[in-house]
C-alpha cells in the first residue's frame, strides 16, 4: 500500500469548520522539506524555532511533527528530528555555505532569517545590474551568540537572472513578506542543480570607527551574469583579506 503524506490526505475538518492547525503546520512543513529547505538527513530547527517560524505553540509544533513521524517523513533520534524524505545528501563541509558567515562556532547561537521582495540597497542594485527602484528578493541573516555576542548579520538580493533560471529562489517570492522565517541554507546548491557554476569573490574589510568587519561576497555564474550580492557585518577586527575560487555546476 502507498504511504500517504498531509499533502495527499484530505485535511480533517476542525470544530469551526476548518483545518486543524497542527495541521496546517505540517502541511507547510512537508512543504518546506520538499523544496529542499531542510535536505534529507539534516537535523530540524528545535521546538521553539519552529514555533517562532510558524507563530504557533510549541504543543502544535510537537503534533505536526508527530503527524510527520507517522508518515516516515520526519525520524526523531538522540540528534533530534530530521527530515527523511528521498533526496541528494547534504552537501559536504567544503560547500559554500549560504548567506556567507552563517556557520557560527557557537552551538547556542540564535538565528533569524526572513525575506522581503524589495528595492535592494543601491550597491547591490548596480552590482546586480537591476535599474533604479526595481525590486528583487532580498534575505536579511541575524545571528547572535546567547550572550548577546559574536553578533553577525546579513543582507543578500538576489538578481534577475538568479529568480529566473532558479525554481527554488523564484518560488520565495510569494512568501517575502518580511514575517516568516526563510532558511535558503542551499541556495548555492540549487543554483549548481540548474546548471550554473558559480564563482565568487570574498572581500573582507574593517568597518571605520567600529570594531566589526564588513565581508562583501558577489557570486556571478559561468557567463558573467550576477547572481547575488551579500553584506556580511561581524563582530571582530582582522585584517583585509580577499580571496576567489570556482564551484562548478552539478553532474
Amino acid at each position: 500500500m502507498a504511504r500517504t503524506t498531509p499533502h495527499d490526505l484530505p485535511l480533517p475538518e476542525s470544530e469551526h469548520g476548518g483545518d486543524p492547525l497542527y495541521w496546517r503546520v505540517a502541511t507547510r512543513l512537508l512543504g518546506e522539506l520538499r523544496d529542499g529547505t531542510v535536505p534529507p538527513g539534516e537535523r530540524l530547527p528545535g521546538e521553539r524555532q519552529l514555533a517562532g517560524h510558524f507563530g504557533v505553540s510549541r504543543e502544535t509544533v510537537r503534533q505536526a511533527l508527530e503527524v510527520l513521524r507517522r508518515d516516515g517523513l520526519v525520524a526523531t533520534d538522540r540528534r533530534g528530528s530530521h527530515a527523511t524524505l528521498p533526496g541528494l545528501p547534504v552537501e559536504t563541509a567544503s560547500s559554500l555555505t549560504f548567506p556567507v558567515g552563517a556557520r557560527s562556532t557557537d552551538a547556542y547561537a540564535v538565528d533569524r532569517t526572513t525575506v522581503t521582495w524589495e528595492t535592494p540597497p543601491p550597491e547591490h542594485a548596480e552590482a546586480l545590474g537591476l535599474a533604479p527602484h526595481r525590486q528583487t528578493l532580498v534575505h536579511r541573516y541575524e545571528s547572535a551568540g546567547a550572550d548577546g555576542g559574536g553578533r553577525r548579520t546579513a543582507v543578500t538580493s538576489f538578481s534577475a537572472v538568479a529568480l529566473s533560471e532558479v525554481e527554488e529562489l523564484a518560488r520565495y517570492r510569494d512568501r517575502a513578506d518580511g514575517a516568516a522565517s526563510a532558511q535558503l541554507r542551499r541556495a548555492y546548491d540549487w543554483m549548481r542543480r540548474a546548471g550554473l557554476t558559480l564563482h565568487h569573490r570574498d572581500s573582507i574589510t574593517p568597518l571605520a570607527d567600529a570594531p566589526s568587519v564588513r565581508v562583501r561576497r558577489r557570486v556571478h555564474d559561468q557567463y558573467a551574469r550576477p547572481l547575488e550580492i551579500t553584506d556580511l557585518v561581524v563582530d571582530a577586527q582582522p585584517d583585509a583579506l580577499v580571496y576567489e575560487f570556482t564551484l562548478p555546476a552539478a553532474g
